[in-house]
């Protein structure tokens, strides 16, 4: 499965909302340096659809426009 997902940075309430199918909207916590942001997004992700964080590849690492896959 893949995902289109807008990050928002620096929310003080991170959570993951549904825009349309397979687009989400993700208001993160984490700042945007070495990766921390990329890895609350995993833990996000993870959470939200209970797999286990080594099933989530994110493809735009450095862009705030994400693509994650999902694997199966």
């Amino acid at each position: 499965m893949i995902l289109q997902i807008k990050v928002k940075l620096h929310s003080n309430n991170p959570r993951l909302e549904k825009i349309a199918n397979n687009k989400y909207l993700a208001y993160l916590k984490s700042p945007p340096e070495k990766g921390k942001a990329n890895l609350e997004l995993i833990k996000l992700l993870s959470k939200e659809f209970s797999i286990p964080p080594k099933k989530i590849r994110i493809k735009t690492l450095l862009s705030q426009n994400k693509v994650v896959e999902i694997l199966a």
